[in-house]
């Protein structure tokens, strides 16, 4: 099968829209069908087209910017382009030229699935406004357009201001998860790297330094954690400087963090076998996000399959690897003093909250959703 996969910004870009992604196209790929993704060319640096891990990338020129988003002229005549030569066309959205991408696909008999990776809530500013109008107004014309809306679960679309006026369309999928497998002795090497002592207690964040995701939470739960544990510390990985839109958070941030020492470290971009190595030292992963920009949050996944619990914050989707799984507590939306009360619970028996990891890393491997999204596929060919 031809599968056209569209969307803003593809890898190198780090997001978890973006390494979903990639793992889905690489999966579908490696299951052999023909994979062709459309992004920007967010960095002149990479090139306009290339064969990665046999996915086709064409990354077209990027006029402006306008938020998070991006403005690409020659974008409607390769999109048309690359329709010709596609059984199926792939969007995942929030990006600004899926309606004008999904109206062409139809125009010209292809069918549509829309993946809806979450609902847009940009920071406030009017720069941000228009964005979020904008990205709307283009969500609701995909969603017309499209034949089937793939969500992460079921729990998000039943609360989705947007999803769940388009209920009849709405195929769940989970979202592929994998790790690189690291050896004991490996692990021993990033422990020495950033000086891990033993007893330390090491609670993980895997995130880009944005609001939505919700640091300050984390930032004001962890001196009531060392108050009970004293030797507990935070490792932070993920972009934290240069965060596109963030940079008045970052600056917000700053001073509160600076305040905990050496509790607090920014690792920053870390290589995927270190950050697997990462997820086995630490004690507890913790995801506090904050508003429906998050929609899962796969980091809980990774964690787990490496045998580490997990605290998520207590909403639609992101919720839901918690409740299947039993590894980790959910916390009271927003509650810094919640956050540190489960924090705490998991630091204190860790044993409460463990798993079947061998059946999370089925549940959750690329090949899995590759195989739901085939099905989607066929089915849709099939009709046409």
């Amino acid at each position: 099968m031809r599968i056209l996969i569209a969307l803003t910004y593809y890898r190198p870009h780090y997001s978890g829209l973006t390494i979903y992604s990639e793992r889905l196209a690489r999966a579908l790929a490696a299951r052999g069908h023909q994979v062709t993704v459309l992004t920007s060319r967010f960095d002149t640096s990479y090139p306009q087209e290339e064969i990665v891990h046999g996915v086709r990338v064409v990354r077209l020129p990027v006029m402006m910017r306008i938020s998070k988003g991006v403005i690409m002229p020659s974008m409607p005549l390769r999109a048309w382009q690359e329709i010709r030569n596609a059984d199926v066309v792939n969007l995942h959205v929030p990006q600004f030229d899926a309606a004008p991408i999904a109206t062409l696909a139809r125009l010209m008999g292809r069918p549509v699935v829309m993946t809806y990776q979450c609902d847009l809530e940009l920071p406030s500013g009017l720069i941000n406004r228009v964005a979020n109008l904008a990205s709307d107004v283009v969500n609701e014309v995909t969603a017309r357009m499209a034949n089937v809306i793939v969500t992460t679960s079921q729990d998000y679309a039943d609360h989705s201001r947007f999803l769940m006026r388009y209920a009849s369309k709405i195929w769940p999928i989970s979202p592929p998860v994998v790790l690189q497998e690291v050896a004991p002795g490996f692990i021993a090497q990033v422990r020495e790297k950033y000086q891990i002592k033993p007893g330390e207690k090491i609670i993980g964040m895997v995130a880009r330094l944005a609001a939505e995701k919700g640091v300050e939470y984390l930032v004001r739960a962890l001196p009531e954690v060392l108050a009970t544990h004293p030797e507990a510390r935070v490792l932070y990985a993920g972009q934290h400087q240069n965060v596109m839109g963030e940079e008045a958070y970052a600056e917000m941030l700053a001073p509160l963090i600076a305040d905990l020492g050496d509790r607090w470290q920014f690792l920053g971009i870390i290589p995927d076998d270190e950050l697997a190595a990462l997820f086995h030292l630490c004690d507890v992963v913790v995801l506090p996000s904050t508003n429906s920009t998050e929609a899962f949050g796969m980091v809980q996944v990774e964690a787990m399959i490496c045998g580490t619990p997990v605290v998520a914050s207590d909403m639609p989707g992101v919720r839901q690897p918690v409740i299947q799984t039993g590894m980790g507590k959910l916390f009271v939306l927003k509650d810094a003093a919640s956050l540190a009360e489960s924090l705490s619970e998991v630091l204190e028996k860790p044993g409460q909250f463990q798993g079947d990891v061998l059946e999370i890393s089925r549940q959750y491997a690329p090949d899995s959703t590759a195989a739901e999204y085939e099905k989607v596929f066929q089915s849709l060919v099939r009709k046409n």
